[in-house]
């Protein structure tokens, strides 16, 4: 209904001259096309409302193709109802003395019909080209916060990074590092956000998470653990990719500390699976089975997933299975639930 709402025959074309014979060219198709079905109608109604198809068709030409197109069918569908249709076919002269105000009447309705249709179609172009102004101002606001966000995470990342060096108390340099990993988790989310998405409102899911597995693949991934993806393609709002990312980067990092201890081998396998009414995003491994941050009362890792698949209007499912661990991130739409 949006592309109808839109649709302008002589867009296409980039001369005034091109526009304007697309215009009148369209006008003289909606006035053949309604000479056509009149001639039909004839055929079982003979004589009967000779102006009425007149309108619709000064309507559409007008609303698509502009003015001019309005104004070429209305000549040209009122001239052959006229000429053909009204009492004494194929002529001009009137058979009744009240013939002459009767389409002296249609005349003037028709030219309002065109007079509305235009306004109308102007004010529709208008209200169009502003909601369009309007989303690209949105969006590049969206964009230009995204990148200051990436670029605070890395600010404070570097300030924990220096904090860290200032600190002469080995002990406390392992919170540190964790908190920078965490914060650089997150700027790397955002900047994967903007390298694959650019400035479009949605995510498209399967190439932002197959840029941010082999960012891991290739950076933080212990050397006997191998990464398996599936990935279903799939469009969701930056809101959820964002938290998806996120999920993605704790739940991995959770994985290569708890389940693969003392150099031990293994698979992460991550999966991203769309069904009717939702999605679900799985990580899971072949480790040892279980790890500090799945316990009750379990640690930050834990409470940053739940906070992760809340932002993403998603739940949480965390536990150890029969070779290992899986964590999982699941939405469902309401209607699926009732």
């Amino acid at each position: 209904m949006q592309r109808l709402a839109s649709f302008d025959v002589s867009r296409q074309f980039l001369t005034r001259r091109g526009k304007i014979a697309a215009q009148l060219l369209f006008g003289v198709t909606c006035a053949a096309t309604m000479v056509g079905f009149r001639s039909l109608v004839d055929l079982w109604a003979p004589v009967s409302g000779p102006f009425a198809l007149t309108y619709p068709t000064i309507l559409l030409a007008t609303l698509y193709g502009h003015w001019r197109a309005g104004l070429v069918a209305f000549a040209v569908t009122f001239s052959w109802a006229w000429y053909f249709v009204l009492p004494m076919p194929r002529s001009f002269l009137f058979s009744e003395p009240s013939d002459p105000a009767r389409v002296a009447l249609n005349a003037f309705c028709a030219l309002i019909v065109l007079l509305f249709a235009e306004a109308f179609r102007r004010a529709a172009r208008a209200t169009m080209e502003e909601i369009n102004q309007r989303a690209e101002r949105r969006l590049t606001l969206l964009a230009d916060l995204e990148h200051r966000t990436k670029n605070n995470f890395a600010l404070v990342a570097s300030m924990l990074e220096l904090q860290k060096r200032r600190i002469p108390q080995l002990e406390l340099h392992a919170p540190l590092e964790d908190a920078v990993g965490r914060v650089r988790t997150f700027a790397d989310a955002y900047s994967a956000l903007a390298l694959e998405q650019s400035d479009e409102p949605n995510v498209a899911m399967k190439p932002y998470l197959e840029f941010l597995l082999n960012r891991v693949e290739g950076s933080s991934l212990p050397p006997a653990v191998k990464l398996f993806r599936e990935i279903d393609p799939a469009t969701l709002t930056r809101e959820e990719g964002v938290a998806i990312g996120l999920y993605l980067n704790e739940a991995v990092a959770n994985a290569c500390k708890y389940a693969f201890p003392e150099g031990r081998g293994g698979t992460i396998a991550v999966f991203f699976h769309v069904h009717e009414g939702g999605w679900r995003f799985t990580i899971e491994d072949d480790g040892v089975g279980a790890d500090a941050f799945s316990l009750p009362g379990g640690g930050l890792g834990s409470q940053l997933l739940t906070a992760f698949a809340s932002q993403a209007g998603a739940t949480h499912h965390a536990g150890p299975t029969l070779n290992g661990f899986r964590t999982e991130m699941r939405k469902v739409e309401q209607t699926e639930l009732a």
